[in-house]
């Protein structure tokens, strides 16, 4: 009987062959992790799609939201918790004010400042659309039993936590 070899274990094999010199065992993990993000990213925009938004706009209308009431953040703020430029967010908030999805307007505690707020339809848009997120993301780590699936988030804290340092608890 023939072992089965992944995508991955074929490519490790091959250079293995090629470049007996080098450690090809780091592959395992990166080459699977990368692949595995791709095959997740496609599953989540399926959600995403459904309500038509693109990661970005879930992203900041989901941000906006677990900020609690008034459901508002400066757009340099969520800039900051979305991880994209300032110019990038700004293209964001042009879709999502446009599709009647949040309202921008002067700070009242920096004049020179502006607001991004969820509006009533951006917040029940996102409430739907976070509960289905959530349920897809239950269905792609079924998968893995459970005592798997905490294993694995610990393991993925601690490695994440090499690249970004101890995460702002506020977000």
């Amino acid at each position: 009987m023939v072992d089965y070899l992944d995508h991955v274990a074929r490519i490790q094999r091959a250079w293995a062959r090629e470049r007996p010199d080098l450690d090809v065992g780091p592959q395992g993990v990166i080459g699977r992790l990368h692949r595995l993000a791709g095959h997740l990213t496609e599953q989540l925009q399926v959600v995403y799609r459904r309500y038509g938004l693109g990661e970005g706009e879930f992203d900041v209308l989901a941000t906006l939201r677990r900020a609690g009431e008034p459901y508002e953040r400066a757009p340099g703020e969520l800039a900051a918790h979305t991880m994209v430029t300032t110019g990038a967010m700004t293209k964001r908030l042009d879709r999502l004010e446009r599709d009647g999805l949040v309202t921008r307007r002067p700070s009242t505690t920096d004049g020179r400042g502006r607001v991004v707020a969820l509006t009533e339809a951006g917040r029940d848009l996102i409430d739907a659309a976070f509960t289905e997120h959530m349920r897809n993301e239950r269905r792609l780590l079924d998968g893995l039993a459970p005592a798997e699936a905490a294993q694995l988030e610990a393991l993925l804290t601690t490695w994440l936590r090499c690249f970004e340092g101890d995460p702002d608890p506020r977000a």
